[in-house]
């Protein structure tokens, strides 16, 4: 079974390695999708909608947010964000999937394969 939550962050960054407007500073506010599966517990729950919440908060929110996300993550791509979120992740829960919108309409995902 699948559990999610959305979640949204704000944060600049720029693309040292790209050629056109987002290489200079620029800003957006990205939506963080998280989804957590396994088995259904004794208590009735895969994992409690506020300990999912509250993981999310403490290893990426409170680090992401309103930050220049160059100086956590090395060409801070979409994609390589959604990386370094998986990693501080996979430790905590049993992810599914996570997908990453930058502004509106453009994302990146990565599912457990």
């Amino acid at each position: 079974m699948i559990v999610g939550r959305t979640f949204y962050f704000d944060a600049a960054h720029f693309l040292p390695d790209y050629q056109g407007k987002c290489e200079r500073l620029h800003g957006h506010t990205y939506r963080l999708d998280v989804e957590a599966c396994g088995d259904i517990r004794k208590d009735g729950l895969v994992l409690d909608f506020n300990q999912l919440k509250e993981i999310v908060a403490d290893e990426i929110l409170s680090k992401l947010d309103h930050q220049d996300l160059n100086k956590l993550v090395d060409n801070p791509t979409a994609e390589n964000i959604l990386e370094w979120i998986w990693k501080r992740l996979e430790g905590r829960m049993k992810l599914h999937a996570i997908r990453i919108w930058e502004g509106h309409a453009k994302w990146v995902e990565k599912t457990r394969e």
